[in-house]
């Protein structure tokens, strides 16, 4: 990374659209854009939208000092089933590992339901006599003919990456790396992946995964950012490029290509850090943050100013046991499509018309009408306004492909009154789906929606935060400045970030302890050599936790450790009290198991400056008013320019707030009023 002196800019690349807000510390100005996304090559809408965003700002290529990108094109390549061609190397009589996997059904309640097909079929998985104890020593070890063997078999594969997992490798990853560099060799230099080395913990299925899916993507990443770092080089903008990472930090890019499994969910996770700091910066602990683009919305929970991190979740039905940001998809983007099924019942999604066609009304070739459409035809949203006016809406075409759907469900009357309801019918219907997975989530967490606050971003989050607040009970929202580019933000401002782990599997005892303490000294001796090879920070800080467990128990918890040197009580003490909080009980005379150690490193990036406005003296004026539908009927809703609001102002629904990136609609029932920052605050008034 580099000074904290230069323009820094960060880049969200989506499926609709690629979004980007340029900091410059001169002036402390934020300049934000939007560019339809180029599916085929996301890199030709980056440097396109580059330029232009670089124009606007008026200034050249060279002032750039570092671009922090999210992406997610593994993400994507791992859902579609589009990644490499991989093999996969494993210890002697362990070939069927992800065929056998955890043995669980996908649904226990449907019989009819269908495994996840393997990353990698059982005809590219091969065996070696190589293996560790759960102490770390080698118990078994292949000759040089067998790695020569191994490396033959996999050759003849004709693959473009591969993973090699040896049984205990987690407990001395140096062996198993050591290994995966002598196949690679012996293989023509094949690209071998050693799991141990990327993520080294415990479970031999989750972590023959991790190093699956990183190979599986590998490949697609190292080509996409060296032809991204050629693209720009060409254009004179030679600032590095610091890639986004799940875990709500980032790493430069050449360990992104080395380990892109820690990219997968980097995009979503961007937007939650960003909601996570203007909740603090606004007074507001506990917050819900809705992110709804083009292909679906994302939500997670933020408590206390931070948001919550996984130590697993699923990406394409795979368990991903990496840290990351928890966020869950709940429903429909501005992209689902509407549709009839064979019944005549109305559907919305899974099927996106993604950037091209993209919706019907977007006149780029698409007959299938989608939630923009939707919001179009009740009015939300202005169709010669869209993208600042760079982008003309039909509306026309979205009232026509809307109302072929209203036919199929039998819907009769004027066209245009049937394509008015099923445009409110959709939206209704996508709302509830999303409620009802939020409910779902929450309810997972002992959470009650109505304790905490929205915070929507993404370019249909705004549109549609009032529908679901109404859903859910939620009364208040908190609408970001720059919404539509608020991923793009959150990459801006992201901190340097890696995880490290160790798992010890020890009965806590004095021994134990000491143990302990010593894993967590050599993690954060790892950690600080990382952070200074990444560079740039400010400051730097450790994160520690322990995952623990009663005897017996099958999985663990996962214990904060605000010490790096606990005594035995305190961790006991610490395991108690979040099992007590968790299940409503502790048993302090059970024994304790510890099993991964885990530390964060962080390395804080330099601060994003935030420009304060002063109250405005001047009458708050509408651009006039715009009919909109709401619960049946059409009403007269005040249209106001985001840019003209300040914190003096205040208005009530129903009214229509636009800016170049979204709309935000407040709805009826509902205040807004604006803070020093420029963020909208929704309140709803108590009936």
């Amino acid at each position: 990374m580099t000074s904290a002196d230069g323009v820094r800019i960060g880049i969200d690349v989506g499926g609709t659209f690629t979004d980007f807000v340029l900091s410059d510390p001169q002036d402390g100005s934020l300049v934000f854009y939007k560019e339809p996304s180029t599916p085929d090559d996301p890199s030709r809408a980056l440097i396109s939208g580059l330029e232009t965003l670089l124009k606007r700002a008026q200034l050249k290529p060279d002032d750039v000092s570092v671009l922090m990108h999210g992406t997610t094109i593994g993400l994507n390549a791992i859902i579609q089933r589009k990644g490499a061609r991989i093999g996969l190397v494993v210890t002697q009589g362990y070939r069927d590992i992800l065929e056998i996997a955890r043995c669980r059904m996908p649904s226990s309640f449907d019989f009819h339901a269908s495994k996840e097909v393997p990353l990698v079929p059982r005809h590219r998985i091969l065996e070696i006599g190589a293996r560790l104890s759960s102490s770390g020593a080698v118990t078994m070890e292949p000759d040089e003919q067998e790695i020569e063997r191994v490396a033959h078999s996999l050759s003849a594969l004709d693959l473009d990456a591969a993973a090699l997992v040896v049984i205990n490798g987690y407990a001395a990853p140096d062996i198993e790396a050591a290994l995966a560099q002598k196949l690679s060799d012996a293989a023509g230099g094949l690209p071998i992946t050693s799991a141990a080395s990327i993520w080294p913990e415990i479970r031999e299925y989750e972590r023959t995964l991790v190093a699956c899916l990183n190979a599986y993507i590998q490949p697609l990443i190292q080509r996409y950012f060296e032809g991204l770092q050629a693209g720009l080089t060409e254009r004179g903008v030679k600032a590095p490029i610091i890639v986004t990472a799940s875990n709500g930090g980032s790493l430069n890019v050449a360990s992104a290509m080395e380990r892109p499994a820690e990219t997968i969910l980097s995009g979503p996770a961007s937007g939650v850090m960003a909601a996570a700091r203007l909740a603090r910066s606004v007074g507001v602990a506990d917050i819900i943050t809705f992110d709804m683009g083009g292909t679906s919305s994302d939500i997670a929970v933020a408590t206390a100013g931070q948001p919550e991190l996984a130590t697993r979740t699923d990406i394409g039905g795979l368990p991903l046991v990496l840290p990351v940001v928890d966020v869950s998809a709940i429903g429909a983007g501005g992209g689902s499509i509407v549709w009839a099924d064979q019944h005549g019942v109305i559907k919305v999604g899974p099927q996106s018309a993604g950037a091209h066609p993209g919706p019907v009304s977007y006149g780029l070739g698409g007959t299938e009408p989608t939630i923009t459409d939707c919001y179009l035809t009740l009015n939300y949203i202005n169709p010669t306004g869209f993208l600042g006016g760079r982008m003309k809406l039909d509306a026309d075409a979205a009232r026509e492909a809307l109302t072929g759907i209203g036919h199929s469900i039998g819907y009769t009357g004027d066209r245009s009154e049937v394509a008015v309801k099923t445009a409110e019918g959709a939206l209704s219907l996508a709302t509830a789906g999303m409620a009802s997975s939020l409910y779902k989530t929450l309810a997972q967490r002992g959470l009650d929606p109505r304790n905490f606050v929205l915070v929507p971003f993404g370019g249909a989050g705004p549109t549609h935060a009032g529908l679901l607040a109404n859903e859910m009970g939620i009364s208040r929202i908190i609408v970001p400045a720059a919404a539509g580019t608020f991923c793009a933000l959150g990459a801006a401002a992201a901190d340097l970030r890696r995880d490290f782990v160790k798992s010890l599997r020890l009965q806590l005892d004095a021994v134990a302890t000491l143990k302990l303490t010593a894993t967590l000294e050599t993690l954060a001796r790892a950690g600080a050599l990382w952070l200074d090879a990444e560079g740039g920070a400010r400051a730097t800080r450790f994160e520690r936790a322990v995952d623990m467990r009663y005897a017996g128990q099958a999985y663990e918890l996962r214990v904060v450790l605000d010490d790096a040197t606990p005594t035995q009580a305190a961790l006991a003490d610490a395991f108690h009290t979040e099992h007590e909080r968790i299940y409503g009980f502790r048993d302090e005379d059970a024994a304790i198991d510890i099993g991964t150690v885990r530390l964060a490193a962080i390395g804080l990036s330099p601060y994003l400056p935030e420009t304060l406005f002063e109250p405005s003296d001047k009458p708050l004026e509408s651009l006039g008013t715009r009919p909109i539908f709401e619960n049946g009927r059409w009403i007269d809703a005040a249209v106001y320019r985001r840019s003209a609001l300040g914190p003096s102002h205040h208005f009530e629904g129903p009214a229509i707030v636009e800016q170049d990136d979204t709309t935000v609609i407040v709805l009826s029932g509902w205040s807004a009023s604006v803070d020093a920052a420029g963020n909208l605050h929704l309140e709803r008034k108590v009936a």
